[in-house]
């Protein structure tokens, strides 16, 4: 199962991650907390002191269109916010 779909990369998590060493992922919805802390430290080779994790529902959407009004919805997804041991951090640009 892939655990870790994508890491979130606002102003405000690069915020929580430079003052509190906490970042944030998108992860499965069938991920348990111990299943993201492994995977964390497995990926980026760091020690995980916490994880909390927020479920999100879709939100209903609508647009209007030439051809009428179309309904939709935007998907559920899980996030987790992982706090790291002190000193430690994650670097996402490093890749670029």
């Amino acid at each position: 199962m892939d655990i870790i779909q994508k890491p979130i990369i606002t102003e405000k998590m690069n915020q929580m991650g430079e003052k509190m060493s906490r970042y944030g992922f998108i992860v499965n919805k069938r991920a348990n907390k111990i299943q993201i802390k492994n995977a964390v430290e497995e990926l980026y080779e760091v020690e995980v002191i916490a994880v909390n994790t927020m479920n999100y529902g879709g939100k209903a959407k609508s647009r209007a269109t030439k051809s009428g009004y179309i309904p939709g919805r935007t998907n559920a997804f899980k996030k987790a916010i992982v706090t790291l041991a002190e000193g430690q951090s994650i670097d996402f640009y490093s890749n670029i």
